[in-house]
């Protein structure tokens, strides 16, 4: 008997459709992925502009000098901490529940010294708070 060996075909696998999902999922990943920017924002402060703030008789002004230091109704405090200027601040009050409240802060005045201020005043149940602010004495 005479058998003929059959010659086998090479088995190969085809890349082509591989290729084609891997390109597909490229461009999917490309256009569903989002950049975000991480900027840095400048700010600028804001400075006082009217010189002619005039204050109602009725209300309390807390000053913020540049370095920390408070006064109420133009009287200066002996320390800065806050039960102080609470106390200053319910003395001004005068026996009233409540009353209008300016916060008037020197241009270098530190934001800890502000917040200081709007933190007694709440402490103290006042709600109506306005803050102003005051150039600094080179500035001029």
């Amino acid at each position: 008997m005479n058998f003929k060996r059959q010659q086998r075909e090479e088995v190969t696998v085809n890349l082509t459709p591989l290729i084609d999902i891997v390109f597909l999922l490229l461009i999917f990943f490309m256009v569903s992925t989002t950049f975000t920017q991480e900027s840095h924002l400048s700010i600028d402060l804001p400075e006082a502009a009217a010189n002619d703030q005039r204050v109602p008789p009725a209300s309390i002004e807390v000053v913020v000098s540049t370095a920390g230091d408070y006064s109420v109704n133009d009287q200066p405090l002996v320390n800065q901490q806050l039960e102080t200027l609470k106390r200053a601040i319910f003395k001004g009050l005068d026996g009233r529940k409540t009353a209008p409240l300016i916060i008037t802060a020197d241009a270098n005045a530190t934001h800890a010294s502000v917040v200081r201020a709007m933190d007694a005043a709440g402490q103290l149940g006042l709600i109506n708070i306005s803050i102003t602010t005051r150039q600094s004495a080179n500035d001029h």
